[in-house]
């Protein structure tokens, strides 16, 4: 088997198929790895294929022993440059060496010419590589099913690579030799193969530093493996955070620019993955020593790796937040944003990948933030005021009536209200706005060096003392000079936030509507139901909403999470009880007269109603509505499903020649004021047009049209009328009742109706047709 070649055969002969053989498993949609995603996706992949597969790619697997075996040759392997991400191509392409040291002495160009740039790298870079950019070209799968990552071979591979190279406890394994205690050189500099000018400072590589400060390199063979855990973690955030340049950034801002690189929800899983190991990564950073002699002697290389790593600040911060910043303003307003948001979130808390034990109490209150990560807050205080205030702006325009929506309200909501982090943040907040000289950009790198009591991913530096100089320089290197902060506790964002939370009731009143509505739509379930018709269906409006579906049981959990949010803010915000009453009560002046809908925001005008930014919001996101009612000549309206078309015709002639015929004479009677007047003026007026004119936007001079006093005989052509009459006259036949008979008895029973209607409600107006 293929184990057995890499076993047996010379590096020599296995140098000229190890780019097949990677190419093969990483290089395309038919790869290995993909191949295997999509299989156990659709339930086709054998339990026994699925572990040998993962073993033959596990760190201490044979292709990784085919790696080691050829970088022992020190064999160089060409990588296109134009599978590198848009930003650090078209650097490359224009001689602009980038900053990250993973490409220095590596770009070569052919021998034709200028075209086809390519990397030289050794078999472990090479690998590395293909592995991490066959994330990104899984986004082309045909395959639309979500993809579990605990069903996922790469999700898998990347967890289990992460462990071994970038470990919490213990230190990095030592690769396999085909020579008795021989070791694997790390990787030897080239000479660069083209000129090229930078755009920020040069730093060698941390390993060079490192051997550099070693009293004896073969003493610890693992001091010469530590080149791996920087490679490996340098190739991931090149290749899955590095999209999005600061330039490129600020010109995405502009909606006419086409978005270049669009993440999947896999690759922000992936992203997150990897923000958590980090975290867990950095903090499990052992004290460092009282005696700087016993620091040197007794420090093992990963350690020394964990506290000389100044490459996170400028390979993973500014990266991971221009990735964020793209997500949050360019992904689709629906449920799918949640992996972007644990990420995030995930980033924001590395206390919780803290080795220390939260002390055990009877009672589960939250746990508060130590003041130990006040640095690593102000240090990415962006990540934390920022990106909060385009949480907001995407929360005020997604429906909250949708559980997973509110969810999302919720977990941010929660994270931000843990006891001592608005503090916290406001007190960066404070920093910042310090007056202080002017802060060259990016100059803070010089002054970077990561101490215990942090994370990995952002820099601690005793070296600099000035904290609002840090936070200065962390804001202007993301934003520039001319960038201008918005406080998180100002004025701008707490109305803001005042806005969520009136969203926030309004969703959980249409939510109680909704569930009201449903209750009721079950009770009046029964066997006649069809014969029964809502006076919606009869003037036309429309009162279903896509929201009636997602059940009790969606409606109760979206209540639950709101309430708990909006508690949340209130403790961030200290937004006062007298604040939230007032919201209260305006989201409830709206209603109608039955107490459960509401009319969007609105203005008056003299041309009608005009709707507010705000109402056309609501009505955009189903929370609001006017009810659609036609308002027009209610004898010329379409005819209905329920309506015989023929009879509505034959009475609408019918009811035109009578009044036609006896328009003076039915004027006259209604303008009398005698109790004849106003029975006339109930049965051939509709005065409850007028009031349905607030119901609708529509212009004044469509709604205040006067018809006067008419016959109308459409009621005749309802199915449900005629089906009732029948009922009546089969009843009456079993009383020995003729149809004349039966005909006045109706016409005297709705006379005497009509009359005691008359007396106590001459306004209301029973049926309209």
């Amino acid at each position: 088997d293929l184990e057995t070649v890499i076993e047996e055969l010379p590096a020599k002969e296995l140098h000229g198929i190890f780019p097949w053989l990677v190419e093969s498993i990483f290089g395309s949609l038919d790869g290995i790895i993909v191949g295997w995603n999509l299989r156990c996706l659709q339930g086709r992949t054998n339990p026994n294929e699925y572990s040998v597969a993962l073993d033959f790619l596990d760190p201490s697997g044979p292709m990784m022993k085919l790696v080691y075996k050829l970088q022992a040759e020190e064999y160089r392997y060409d990588f296109p440059v134009s599978y590198l991400p848009g930003p650090v191509k078209a650097s490359i392409q224009e001689q602009v060496l980038p900053e990250c040291s993973l490409y220095h002495n590596k770009v070569q160009f052919p021998s034709s010419g200028g075209l086809g740039l390519n990397l030289a790298l050794n078999p472990f870079e090479y690998y590395m590589f293909y592995f991490a950019i066959s994330l990104i070209t899984q986004k082309n799968s045909p395959v639309t099913h979500h993809v579990s990552p605990s069903n996922s071979a790469y999700f898998i591979l990347v967890d289990t690579y992460l462990k071994c190279f970038l470990p919490t406890e213990g230190s990095v394994l030592p690769p396999p030799s085909s020579n008795p205690g021989g070791a694997i050189p790390s990787p030897t500099p080239r000479s660069p193969a083209v000129p090229f000018s930078s755009y920020g400072m040069h730093h060698t590589s941390l390993l060079k530093r490192h051997i550099a400060h070693q009293p004896s390199v073969n003493a610890d063979p693992a001091s010469q493996e530590i080149w791996r855990s920087e490679t490996l973690l340098q190739i991931f955030v090149e290749m899955w955070l590095h999209h999005y340049s600061l330039e490129m950034y600020q010109k995405m801002q502009s909606p006419h620019v086409k978005e270049s690189f669009k993440p999947t929800e896999e690759h922000v899983l992936v992203v997150r993955l990897l923000v958590k190991h980090l975290h867990a990564f950095s903090n499990s950073l052992k004290p460092e020593p009282l005696s700087p002699s016993a620091h040197s002697h007794t420090a093992s290389p990963l350690e020394e790796f964990k506290r000389l790593v100044v490459v996170i600040p400028r390979f993973v911060q500014e990266k991971l937040y221009i990735f964020l910043q793209h997500c949050f303003g360019h992904w689709p307003l629906d449920a799918s944003f949640r992996a972007v948001l644990e990420m995030w979130l995930s980033y924001l808390q590395p206390w919780r990948y803290a080795p220390e034990k939260p002390p055990q109490s009877t009672e589960p209150l939250p746990r508060s933030v130590s003041d130990k990560w006040a640095a690593f807050i102000q240090e990415n205080l962006l990540m934390y005021t920022k990106l909060f205030v385009g949480f907001l702006n995407r929360a005020l325009r997604t429906d909250l009536v949708s559980p997973k929506n509110a969810l999302m309200v919720f977990r941010v909501a929660k994270v931000f209200a843990q006891p001592n982090l608005a503090e916290m943040i406001l007190k960066g907040e404070q920093l910042f706005l310090e007056p202080e000289l002017v802060i060259p950009h990016r100059q803070h790198r010089l002054f970077m060096s990561p101490t215990l009591g942090g994370s990995f991913l952002s820099s601690r530096s005793p070296a600099v003392t000035d904290a609002s100089f840090k936070v200065k320089s962390h804001v202007y290197s993301l934003e520039g000079q001319d960038f201008q902060y918005k406080q998180m506790f100002g004025a701008e964002v707490r109305n803001l936030v005042l806005k969520l939370a009136q969203l926030i009731c309004q969703a959980q009143q249409t939510a109680k509507s909704i569930s009201d509505h449903s209750a009721e739509t079950m009770a009046s379930q029964s066997f006649f139901s069809w014969f029964r018709f809502t006076p919606s269906e009869v003037n036309g409006s429309y009162t279903g909403n896509d929201l009636d579906e997602i059940g009790q049981d969606s409606i109760k959990k979206t209540d639950e999470y709101l309430e708990k949010a909006l508690e949340y803010l209130c403790q961030i915000f200290k937004l006062s009880e007298a604040q939230l009453t007032q919201m209260m009560m305006k989201c409830g002046t709206a209603q109608d007269e039955n107490g459960k809908k509401q009319l969007p925001d609105c203005i008056a005008s003299e041309n009608g109603l005009i709707l507010t930014p705000l109402g056309r919001y609501q009505i955009i996101n189903g929370l609001r509505r006017f009810e659609l009612q036609y308002q027009g000549d209610t004898e010329l309206q379409p005819i209905r499903s329920y309506e015989n078309a023929a009879l509505v015709r034959l009475l609408f002639r019918l009811s035109s020649l009578l009044n036609h015929r006896f328009a003076d004479q039915m004027e006259m009677l209604c303008s009398r004021e005698d109790f004849v007047g106003r029975l006339c003026r109930y049965h051939l007026t509709n005065p409850q047009l007028a009031q349905k004119i607030r119901y609708s936007p529509v212009v004044r001079d469509r709604t205040s049209h006067n018809w006067g006093p008419r016959i109308s005989l459409r009621f005749l052509a309802s199915y449900r009328t005629l089906i009732s009459l029948l009922m009546i006259y089969f009843l009456a036949s079993w009383f020995h009742i003729g149809p004349v008979g039966c005909t006045f008895i109706i016409l005297t029973g709705y006379f005497l109706y009509a009359v005691i209607m008359t007396f106590f409600f001459e306004g209301w107006k029973p049926h309209e047709h």
